[in-house]
């Protein structure tokens, strides 16, 4: 377990992490990021963690970058879990192919983000892996995935931050279920899916 007492927890990214932070289901959301609270703090309460959540929906690394420094900057954390770059590949595939972010800007933005983070606050990263919840490698929309995935697995090595292999949570309950019993659109989970994110975080923060 890497959380140290009284910490603060900022999770920024996109509709994956807001899921509803913002109306319906504020401060946290229905997703992921109050799942890892609940569970953290279930098991670890003398931790009296902070935990904020400053996800938007449809967000690219493009928008992240015109919020930073209000959203994440200015939120002073101690560990700034990122998860961003679904969009960016997604529009691509849509009818706002003008929006994707190609991966060359996705990485330079990104890198750029993270550092201003870390010089501004000192805080450490999580950095999580963009995914698409399809078993198929060869689907275009799943191999850009995968490219994207892998500049973020090359970053957290760089920043010595948490890797969380989103990806490969899901590509292990595909290699057994079908991608509808997790999302509707391979994208926004269901709540069981956001489990498997959930998991996926704990396991890479070394809860128990």
């Amino acid at each position: 377990m890497i959380l140290r007492t009284g910490q603060r927890v900022v999770f920024i990214g996109d509709s994956i992490t807001d899921c509803g932070r913002r109306d319906n289901a504020a401060p946290y959301g229905s997703g992921y990021v109050s799942l890892v609270r609940a569970l953290v703090d279930a098991r670890h309460p003398e931790l009296r963690l902070e935990w904020v959540n400053r996800g938007v929906g449809g967000d690219t690394v493009r928008d992240l970058a015109a919020r930073w420094d209000d959203d994440a900057i200015a939120e002073r954390p101690d560990w700034l879990a990122v998860l961003i770059g679904i969009n960016d590949i997604w529009r691509h595939y849509g009818d706002r192919p003008d929006e994707a972010v190609g991966i060359e800007e996705y990485e330079r933005t990104l890198r750029d983000l993270l550092r201003r983070a870390v010089d501004a606050t000192g805080c450490r990263l999580i950095l999580g892996d963009p995914f698409l919840i399809e078993a198929d490698r060869s689907v275009p929309q799943r191999a850009d995935t995968d490219r994207y995935g892998a500049v973020v697995a090359g970053l957290a090595t760089e920043f010595d931050a948490v890797h969380v292999a989103n990806q490969a949570a899901f590509d292990r309950v595909l290699a057994v279920s079908p991608a509808t019993r997790w999302a509707d659109d391979r994208v926004h989970p269901h709540l069981p899916g956001h489990a498997v994110l959930a998991d996926a975080y704990l396991t890479a923060l070394g809860v128990s």
